[in-house]
C-alpha cells in the first residue's frame, strides 16, 4: 500500500510548468519524503481555499504560499487583519529548533529569507494610502457598508443617478450628505428630484443621512478622497522577486464591514482596468482575502451574485482569489465550486454543529482510499494540512495529507522602527500621501445656496462669465478700431505730431541754425 501510495501521488504531483512547492506528503502519520506536494504555477489564477480552525496553521499556510509565489516573480496581495503578516519583509530565525527539526524530517535545508513588502492602509495607520471615491464605490457597496435596507439601497442609486445628471461629483462622503441634505431640505432640491426622480420619504433620506454621518464617525472620511488608487500599482517586482502588498487592518478590527467591503471594492477595480490576458505561464496577481466570511456575512443575494461571476471571470484577468475562514461553508457553494486548490487545517468536532461542518468539508474534497478523512481531519497537527489542487490539464490531484513547509520570512509583527523603514523607502508612500482638493458636490451646492440658485445654474456660472466677459471685450474693441480709422482723428492726429514736432525743435534751436547756414 505504501508503495502504491508513492507511485500514485509522485505521479499526480510531477508538472512540466514551474510549480509551487508546499510539503511532503504523509501516510500512516509518517512523512513519505519522496512525494512533494504542490500546485502548478499556471493553475494559480484557478483560485483557492485555506480552511482551518483557529491555531492550526492557516496564517502560515498564507505566508507560505505568498512566498513561494514572490520567488516565482508574482506580486500578491494580503489582508493582515492580525497584524502577524508583516513579518514576511525580514528572514526567519535560522537557529529555531522546531523549524530545523520540521525541515530534517522534510529532508530539505531551511533558508531564512526576508521579502520585498509594500504596506498599505485604509485607515491611519503608516503605509501607501488606499482611498477611493464615493463614484467608485458605486451605490451597492456603499449601501452594505452603511447597513442599508434594499428600499434604502434603491434610494442611494436614485442619488447616484441624480448627481450623475446634475454634474455633481461625489468625491467623499462630506459631498453625499450635502447632496442628501439638499433634497431633503431645500425647496428647489425637493422639487426637482420629485419632478425628474419621483416621491422619495424624507424619513428614509433622514435614516441614510444618519448612517453616513455614523460611518464618518468609525473613520472612513479618510478612505473616501482622491487621489484613488490605481490598482496597477500592486503589480511591482524588487530584484526579480514579486512584492508583497500587505493592507494593515489591525486598527479596524472593530468594522469589519468596512474593510470586507472595501475588499470587494478594490477587486472590482481590479476587474474593471485589468485587460484580458488568458491562460498564462504564471498568473498577475494573487489576492489573499482573510477572514472570507466577512465578506459573505449579511450580502444580498445580488451582491453573492457579482461576487461569484466575478470569481468566474477574473481569472482572465490573470488574478487568483484566495479565501481564507474557519470552514468551507463559510463561503457560498457557487464560489467554492470556482476554487482549485484546497488547503484544508484541522477542524475541531466538538459539538454537533462542527461534526456537521467537518462532515460537509470533507465532501469538497475527492475521496482516498488511503484516508479515512472525516477522522483524520480532526487529527491533524499544527503545520499539516489536507492538499487537492488542479493539475495542468485541470484535473483535480489526490487528496494529500501534507506536512507543510515553514515560512522563510519571520513568523511574527515588525518593530515600530522596522516599520519606518519600509514606509519611509516607499516612493508609493509619497505618491498617494497628497489630498487632492477637487471640487465636488458639497462646493457646487454650498456656492448655489450662497448665490440662490439652482446647482445646474452654479454649474453655468463660470462658462456664462466667461461669454459675458468675451463679448464686452469684443464690443469694445470694435468701438476703438471705429473711433481710430475716422478722418477727424487722423487729421488731429497730424496736426499735434506736426506742432509737437516745432516746439521740440525750437527748443533745441534747429531753427536758428538752419537760418545761419543759409546767410
Amino acid at each position: 500500500m505504501k508503495e502504491q501510495f508513492i507511485k500514485e501521488l509522485s505521479t499526480r504531483y510531477t508538472f512540466k510548468g514551474e510549480k509551487i512547492v508546499l510539503g511532503k506528503a504523509m501516510l500512516d502519520r509518517e512523512v513519505m519524503t519522496d512525494v512533494e506536494i504542490g500546485v502548478p504555477l499556471k493553475m494559480i489564477n484557478r483560485h483557492g481555499l485555506i480552511a482551518g480552525a483557529t491555531g492550526t496553521g492557516k496564517t502560515k499556510s498564507l505566508q507560505t504560499l505568498s512566498e513561494q509565489l514572490s520567488l516565482n516573480g508574482v506580486p500578491t496581495l494580503l489582508m493582515d487583519i492580525k497584524g502577524d503578516l508583516s513579518g514576511l519583509a525580514k528572514p526567519g530565525d535560522h537557529s529555531n529548533a522546531k523549524i530545523l527539526e520540521r525541515y530534517k524530517s522534510l529532508e530539505l535545508t531551511y533558508n531564512a529569507q526576508g521579502f520585498p513588502v509594500e504596506l498599505l492602509t485604509i485607515s491611519k495607520e503608516k503605509g501607501v494610502r488606499l482611498r477611493a471615491t464615493v463614484k467608485e464605490f458605486g451605490p451597492i457597496l456603499l449601501s452594505k457598508i452603511l447597513g442599508l435596507n434594499d428600499t434604502q439601497t434603491s434610494i442611494i442609486s436614485i442619488i447616484f443617478k441624480y448627481c450623475e445628471d446634475k454634474n455633481l461629483p461625489l468625491i467623499n462622503l462630506s459631498d453625499l450628505r450635502k447632496v442628501l441634505q439638499y433634497v431633503t431640505d431645500n425647496e428647489e432640491g425637493k422639487k426637482d428630484l420629485v419632478t425628474h426622480y419621483g416621491s422619495i420619504a424624507s424619513s428614509s433620506l433622514g435614516a441614510i443621512l444618519r448612517s453616513i454621518v455614523t460611518l464618518e464617525q468609525q473613520g472612513a472620511s479618510c478612505f473616501f478622497g482622491e487621489p484613488s488608487f490605481d490598482p496597477n500599482d500592486l503589480l511591482k517586482f524588487k530584484d526579480n522577486l514579486g512584492v508583497i502588498n500587505i493592507i494593515r487592518l489591525t486598527d479596524i478590527q472593530n468594522n469589519p464591514l468596512f474593510f470586507s467591503t472595501f475588499m470587494l471594492s478594490l477587486l472590482t477595480e481590479i476587474y474593471q482596468k485589468f485587460p484580458e490576458i488568458g491562460d498564462q505561464d504564471k498568473p498577475k496577481l494573487a489576492i489573499f482575502i482573510d477572514e472570507a466570511h466577512l465578506i459573505f456575512n449579511e450580502a444580498s443575494k445580488v451582491l453573492i451574485n457579482q461576487i461569484e461571476t466575478m470569481v468566474k471571470l477574473i481569472r482572465s484577468k490573470g488574478v487568483g482569489l484566495y479565501f481564507c475562514t474557519q470552514v468551507p461553508g463559510d463561503v457560498p457553494e457557487g464560489i467554492l465550486s470556482q476554487l482549485g486548490l484546497k488547503i484544508q487545517h484541522a477542524l475541531r468536532g466538538f459539538t454537533a454543529k462542527d461534526k456537521k461542518e467537518i462532515d460537509k468539508a470533507v465532501e469538497n474534497y475527492p475521496s482516498s482510499s488511503y484516508y479515512k478523512a472525516n477522522e483524520l481531519i480532526q487529527q491533524l497537527g499544527i503545520g499539516e494540512a489536507f492538499i487537492t489542487s488542479l493539475d495542468e490539464k485541470g484535473i483535480p490531484t489526490p487528496l494529500a495529507d501534507t506536512f507543510m513547509i515553514s515560512p522563510s520570512s519571520r513568523m511574527n509583527i515588525l518593530t515600530e522602527t522596522e516599520i519606518e523603514e519600509i514606509v519611509n523607502d516607499s516612493y508609493l508612500v509619497k505618491k498617494y500621501e497628497q489630498n487632492l482638493e477637487t471640487k465636488g458636490a458639497f462646493e457646487i451646492l454650498s456656492e448655489s445656496s450662497n448665490n440662490n440658485s439652482t446647482p445646474k445654474e452654479q454649474s453655468d456660472v463660470s462658462t456664462k462669465k466667461t461669454t459675458s466677459d468675451q463679448k464686452k471685450s469684443t464690443k469694445d474693441t470694435s468701438l476703438f478700431s471705429t473711433i481710430l480709422n475716422s478722418a477727424f482723428v487722423r487729421d488731429m492726429g497730424r496736426t499735434i505730431v506736426r506742432e509737437g514736432s516745432k516746439a521740440l525743435f525750437n527748443a533745441l534751436g534747429v531753427n536758428k541754425r538752419r537760418s545761419s547756414r543759409k546767410r
